[in-house]
Formats: structure tokens, C-alpha cells, sequence
């Protein structure tokens, strides 16, 4: 396939750009491979002449055409949440113009999307792919423990096609329990460590279902493997992501739970997360909501409620504080799946770590952790991401999965302003690069579709680009915290991210203003700490105020 076969007009001239909180913009548009380009023609106003859109045609979801005599409106909705309105002379060219615009945003071969034709001059190709090499956070679990492996079990993806050909099992299990286990296992997904809890010895793993069925069938294999991740007397939890009935009616389908005969030292949590298209749903009635020009306060309040998607955050943290209570304070370890193990068993995951972890709060860490927990776990990038909010054409793979865990996240940093290394900015980045990018880091669904697609050979890591752009992405607030970070949950302390959800609908230049005072003053303030660390220190008597009590906040 050609891409000109694709554009029926490449360039139309005195087009007029139109969006949300933009003075309007005449120009000549032009349609490339991958690329929508408006530049402004030269005219009275100064700002208005170096004006220039480029938009990666990858990044519209959905494209409305409206025609009126012998012109026409297009209105471009966007992954990123961003609407664009396009006002162009001619109904032909319009017609042809919106043709292009669909043809080009649906190619469905991943090796001729922008990432593989992307190439700046001031990066290498294989910078950056392995920036956080799994082999060696595990690496360093193992030697630390002494009671886990790394094993090559899955080297070509000869056992499980979503898993990385490197996985961490305990010591005592050997590759062919592994290989009896992942046929046990739905997807062939069979129980790996997913997080080391130093404070205490205690592990996470993930996996998918068990395939009992009906008939309640058993796996020896798999029985020994979650056995060997106990020590003598221990217990340990599975934190199923899907509701008792549901994991019921999955029994029936060949599905299902592990018993408790089977499975002595365990117990099962249920704690039920959507996914799929209630999910993607709940999404796009949310986005609606915001759109809706003639809310008032309770229709707002009532459309929001409806949309059900602060519900499914405060789910979502709730199920990773519950994986990471049993870690922390029951000292017990835990096994998180729910059907494929690759969606909500990973939001939970990953969540649970930066809630533990202050490693995972900073800017390289948090980094590692989507690479390690969603990246190379198999989250299946390209079907939930293959659409965002506005598209009319939606298939049932669909789901905003991490979109939610960066939203949880937001959450998080919400409440503990000073906990996270990194700011909102670095989040809504990973958004819109997780819907459509110039890199190759968010593409195909698992590692073996990855290396069938050379995209680290052919295509650009995202890491070093945003490593560049670091001190953008830095929370000036930041101090570390060694201890957990427990979130509420309660209906008043989740809110709406409206940094995301509503930056397009109203400016945001006085948020930007904001953060840019808050990083000077933090700068001003380093500088006259290590000044006056140099200077003699004088005794400032205590303060009191009678009838008053000391107050302390513990972040």
C-alpha cells in the first residue's frame, strides 16, 4: 500500500481553523503520510503569520463532516481530547479532504505507522530501550533473596506470547512445572513475581484465571508453584479482580477460581473491577458530560455521577490498597488476576508499588515501573488504545485501562503533594503518547508482537525524549518519602481531573503560570537553604499560644 493512494487531496488553500479557546486561523492545509499541516497566511496580525499546526493524523478518533453550499466544516476529534474545526472552501475538497483523514487515521499495519518513518537527527535508534533492563531489577531480587530465579522458560515466547522472554519464579519450581502450569492457565499466563516488598520478604504475583472448568480440574504443577512461594506456616492472598459471580459464570465457560482445597494456605479477596467496554463506556459518557455546554451545576453533578468513572477510580485504589495492606501489614503474599491478567490484574499491580514503593514515585522509577508492569507484562497497547472517546466506529477491545492508572496516580500526587517526584504534566504526556506518538515504546500488544516488528531496531524509545525534558516533568515539591502513602478513598477525596478531562474546554495558561511561580520560589528556596547552612545558626525561642495544640501532618 502507498500512502498517496490514500490522500485524494494533499493541499487546500484559505482553510480556517477554528478550536476552543483559539482565535481562528486562515491557511493553507496540507495532508502528508502521517501528518496534517496548516500553516497561516501572511496578514495583519503578527502572531497569527508564524501560525502552524502540525497534527499526527494518528491522533484523530473520529472525523464529522458537516457541508453547506459549496464549502464545508470538518470537525476533527482527537485521542488527546482535543476538537478541531476545519472550514474548507469547496464541498469536494472537503469530501476529500475528511476521505484522507479516515483512510490515514485507520491503517491498520503497525510498520507503517509515524514511529517507524520517525527520525530525529538528534537521537540514535538504540538509545533508550534499555534504559530499565528487566533482567536486572530482577537480577537484584533474586541475588537479595536467594529464594527466586530468573528463568528462560518463555525464551522466544515459546510458553506464553504476552509475557517477556525473561520471568521471575521461585527458586524451587523448575521449567517444566512452569510449562504444566501456563497450560493450566488462561492465555497461558502462569504465576510470576511482580513486586518484592523489602521491608518485610513478602512478593506479588500476577497471572490470569485457572482453567478448572466446570469439573473443577487441578494442576499439580500449578499447585506447587504457589506453594513454593510460601514459606512454612505462611499464608498468602488472591485478590481476584472480578466479582464472586463473575468468576462463577467464568467456571462455567472453562474458566475459574482456585479452590480452596487445592490451594490450603490461600484465601480469596474478591474485589471487582470493570474493564472492556463498561469501562470504555463510562469513558466517552464522562468526556459528554464535559462537552455539554448547557449544564447546570446539578445536571453536571448528575451527569457526572452517571458516567460512573470516579467510581472506577476509587475502585481501583481501593483494590491496590488492599493488595498492598496484605503485603504491608498482614505480611502476606498476594496473587492478583482476574480473566486474561493483563488489564485490571495489572492496574492493580502497578498501582500497588508506587503506594509502597518511594522508589516508584520518582521520575526513573515510575518510568521502570510502565515498562516493567505494563509494558513488558502484556497489556495490550494497540486494541485498548485504538480508540479514544470519540470515535463512532468503536470495537470491543477498546478500554481506557491505563488511562485509569493515570488518573490514579493523579490522585495520589493530589494528596500527597510532596510524595511524587514527578508532575501532572509528565502524566497527560504518557496519555496522548499512549493513543498515538512519534516513539515506538507504547506500540503492539505484547513483546513477541514487539520483536516480530523490530520495534526496538527500527523505532525510537520514548524515555530519552521525556529524560531530556526532565526538569519539565520534575514536581518541585518533592521530597522523598520513605514510608507507604495511603490514599483515601472516601467520595469527597476523589476528584474529577480536570487537568485532563477539561483543558481543551477552558485555558489553562493560569495553572501553567502557577506551577512556573511554584518552581522559582522552590528554586530561590534551595538556593537560601544551602546559604544559611553555612552560616551560624541562632537559638529561636519556642513560640506558645495558650489553649492552642500542636499539630503535625505526616505526609
Amino acid at each position: 500500500m502507498e500512502f498517496a493512494e490514500l490522500i485524494k487531496t494533499a493541499k487546500v488553500n484559505d482553510v480556517v481553523l477554528t478550536s476552543p479557546g483559539l482565535v481562528p486561523v486562515k491557511g493553507t492545509l496540507c495532508i502528508t503520510s502521517h501528518h496534517l499541516l496548516l500553516s497561516s497566511q501572511a496578514g495583519g496580525n503578527r502572531e497569527q503569520s508564524q501560525m502552524e499546526l502540525w497534527l499526527l493524523i494518528r491522533n484523530v478518533d473520529a472525523v464529522e463532516k458537516r457541508l453547506a453550499n459549496a464549502s464545508g466544516t470538518i470537525t476533527l476529534k482527537c485521542k488527546d481530547l482535543k476538537i478541531l474545526h476545519l472550514e474548507i472552501p469547496g464541498m469536494e475538497e472537503c469530501l476529500n479532504i475528511a476521505s484522507s483523514i479516515e483512510a490515514l487515521s485507520s491503517v491498520e499495519s503497525v510498520m507503517m505507522t509515524y514511529p517507524f518513518f520517525y527520525r530525529p537527527q538528534s537521537m540514535k535508534l538504540e538509545n533508550g530501550w534499555q534504559l530499565y533492563p528487566l533482567e536486572k531489577y530482577y537480577q537484584k531480587i533474586a541475588s537479595d533473596t536467594g529464594t527466586w530465579r530468573l528463568s528462560s522458560v518463555n525464551k522466544d515466547f515459546a510458553v506464553c506470547p504476552s509475557y517477556p522472554q525473561v520471568v521471575m519464579v521461585p527458586a524451587a519450581v523448575d521449567d517444566r512445572a512452569l510449562r504444566k502450569s501456563a497450560s493450566f492457565r488462561q492465555g497461558r499466563r502462569f504465576p510470576v513475581l511482580s513486586y518484592y516488598h523489602k521491608k518485610n520478604g513478602t512478593v506479588m504475583l500476577h497471572s490470569s484465571q485457572p482453567l478448572t472448568g466446570p469439573h473443577r480440574k487441578r494442576c499439580r504443577e500449578d499447585e506447587l508453584l504457589l506453594g513454593a512461594v510460601l514459606e512454612q506456616g505462611d499464608r498468602g492472598f488472591i485478590l481476584d479482580t472480578r466479582s464472586a459471580q463473575a468468576a462463577k459464570q467464568a467456571q462455567v465457560m472453562g474458566g475459574g477460581i482456585e479452590h480452596r482445597a487445592a490451594y490450603p494456605c490461600w484465601k480469596r479477596l474478591h474485589q471487582p473491577l470493570e474493564r472492556g467496554r463498561p469501562l470504555q463506556e463510562s469513558f466517552t459518557r464522562l468526556l459528554e458530560a464535559c462537552l455539554d455546554p448547557s449544564n447546570s451545576m446539578d445536571r453536571w453533578l448528575a451527569k457526572l455521577e452517571a458516567s460512573k468513572w470516579l467510581s472506577h477510580v476509587k475502585e481501583a485504589l481501593k483494590a491496590a490498597c488492599l493488595a498492598a495492606q496484605c503485603l504491608d501489614r498482614e505480611e502476606a503474599c498476594v496473587l492478583v488476576h482476574g480473566y486474561e491478567g493483563t488489564d485490571a490484574t495489572l492496574l492493580v499491580t502497578a498501582l500497588a508499588q508506587v503506594i509502597l514503593d518511594p522508589e516508584c514515585r520518582t521520575l526513573a522509577g515510575f518510568q521502570g515501573l510502565i515498562e516493567r508492569e505494563w509494558i513488558q507484562a502484556g497489556h495490550p497497547f494497540s486494541l485498548r488504545c485504538a480508540r479514544s472517546a470519540y470515535s463512532h466506529a468503536r470495537l470491543r477491545q477498546e478500554a481506557p485501562v491505563f488511562l485509569l492508572f493515570l488518573d490514579c496516580i493523579w490522585q495520589l500526587g493530589r494528596q500527597f503533594p510532596f510524595s511524587l517526584e514527578f508532575n501532572e504534566r509528565l502524566l497527560l504526556t504518557l496519555f496522548e503518547h499512549s493513543y498515538a506518538s512519534p516513539y515506538g515504546t507504547f506500540l503492539c500488544n505484547n513483546e513477541q508482537e514487539r520483536k516480530l516488528c523490530e520495534v526496538k531496531e527500527k523505532t525510537h524509545a520514548l524515555w530519552p525524549w521525556l529524560n531530556r525534558e526532565g526538569d519539565k516533568y520534575r514536581n518541585p515539591l518533592y521530597a522523598c518519602n520513605p514510608l507507604v502513602i495511603w490514599p483515601s478513598v472516601e467520595p469527597q477525596s476523589v476528584l474529577l481531573w480536570q487537568g485532563l478531562f477539561l483543558r481543551w474546554i477552558r485555558p489553562s495558561h493560569y495553572l501553567d503560570e502557577a506551577w512556573a511561580e511554584i518552581q522559582k520560589i522552590a528554586r530561590n528556596s534551595q538556593v537560601h537553604m544551602e546559604q544559611s547552612s553555612d552560616a551560624p545558626q541562632e537559638q529561636i525561642p519556642a513560640q506558645t499560644n495558650s489553649g492552642a495544640e500542636t499539630q503535625s501532618l505526616a505526609i
